[in-house]
């Protein structure tokens, strides 16, 4: 992976955020340093979820924010007759400018397929996911060809195949693979009868997300979106493989040099204890990140826990790293003080009194210290998270 592909943060803004510091108290640094981390938070993504009715689109929401069917509050309702009666907004919990919309079915009474994307309000959604749970209709031809005039990507998606396979194991002559590529096939052919030229069709059990071409369409949907969008729709995918927890891993540790440049940049501005309070805000908003990524907060290992079956308990058994509660200014700075015997900070203030030579040292002395800190936080919160996910999958690790 390209480390510049998901990075955040340029040197011309490295340049801009020391330019306003310097003219800046110790006590607004802190503060400016954590409004610029909210500006990273403000890229927005806009998912549409649409099909007929009944195809499984809600609980395709659901599973994508790793949120149960049965949670009222937070959940999309999901049920065996169109539940759907107006395009509505479900907020990733971890990642509220990700957006999932679970659209109204196509082909329902106040949805008609030739005004439905003016109806639903096409222009808001980044891309498409249009989903059956049987064969593709002319209704759903109709919908991807009008999104493809408009320059916007669609992805089929055949659901429930889990329904499937559960029904062809109970012929003798079952054959998964075979089954799999059967009914891909037929759903190809479907398109392609209908006017569609070499579409694709992703084959997902919301129920087994990890499983089937989920993957698949993750990776393909990565690849097709901005670069801008890219690192908000990876941390906010399930973390249902140990190849998704490694991509979040690369994304998040291809900036880790830049906040340590920031780090090292502000160091070297003689401000006594400036330095300090910003690698500690720093810190604390990354690791969070980190955090939250791998979903290690209570609420992520319960929706886990409540998928898969897995006592939540024992999901947090499996969390070795001491970060794992809430991170804060507190934790962070008993983290610095023993990473360094407490002597690097107290280097780092004394060496930035002295002009010139003393405010390039500290300024090394600060981005290692950082450069440290996080390598060794985002290794440890990967591997817990690679922990959790063994335990949720009962395979040993």
């Amino acid at each position: 992976m390209d480390e510049n592909e998901y990075g955040m943060i340029t040197d011309e803004e490295v340049k801009d955020i020391r330019e306003a510091l310097e003219k800046s108290t110790l006590a607004t640094a802190a503060e400016k340093i954590q409004d610029y981390f909210n500006q990273l938070d403000h890229t927005t993504l806009n998912i549409a979820i649409t099909g007929e009715s009944g195809s499984g689109k809600s609980t395709f929401v659901n599973a994508f924010r790793g949120i149960p069917n049965d949670d009222e509050i937070n959940g999309a309702p999901t049920g065996v007759v169109e539940t759907t009666m107006d395009a509505k907004s479900y907020p990733h919990p971890k990642y509220p400018n990700v957006q999932l919309w679970d659209l109204p079915g196509i082909g329902t009474p106040n949805f008609k397929a030739d005004t439905y994307l003016q109806d639903v309000k096409f222009e808001r959604y980044d891309f498409f996911i249009i989903i059956a749970s049987e064969r593709f209709k002319s209704s759903n031809v109709q919908l991807a060809l009008e999104i493809q005039e408009m320059k916007k990507s669609f992805y089929f998606v055949r659901s429930k195949i889990d329904n499937d396979i559960r029904a062809e194991k109970q012929k003798k002559t079952f054959d998964r693979d075979k089954t799999l590529e059967t009914i891909r096939d037929d759903c190809i052919k479907g398109l392609q009868k209908q006017g569609l030229t070499s579409p694709t069709v992703f084959l997902i059990s919301s129920f087994e997300l990890g499983g089937y071409d989920f993957p698949l369409l993750e990776e393909t949907m990565e690849k097709e979106l901005p670069m801008h969008k890219r690192h908000v729709f990876l941390l906010s995918l399930p973390n249902m493989s140990q190849k998704i927890i490694e991509k979040k891993k690369a994304a998040l540790k291809a900036d880790i040099w830049k906040m340590a440049v920031l780090s090292g940049t502000i160091a070297a501005i003689p401000i006594p204890g400036l330095s300090v309070a910003v690698d500690v805000t720093i810190l604390v908003k990354q690791i969070s990140r980190y955090y939250l990524a791998f979903g290690l907060d209570e609420d992520s290992l319960r929706n886990l826990s409540s998928r898969t079956g897995v006592p939540f308990e024992d999901l947090k058994s499996d969390l070795k790293s001491p970060l794992n509660k809430e991170i804060t200014a507190d934790v962070v700075i008993k983290l610095l003080t023993k990473a360094a015997g407490g002597g690097l900070m107290l280097l780092e203030y004394l060496v930035s009194n002295i002009p010139v030579f003393g405010s390039m040292a500290a300024g090394g002395i600060s981005f290692g210290t950082t450069r440290y800190m996080l390598n060794s936080c985002l290794n440890e919160l990967a591997e817990d998270s690679h922990s959790v996910l063994m335990k949720a999958l009962q395979t040993p690790v």
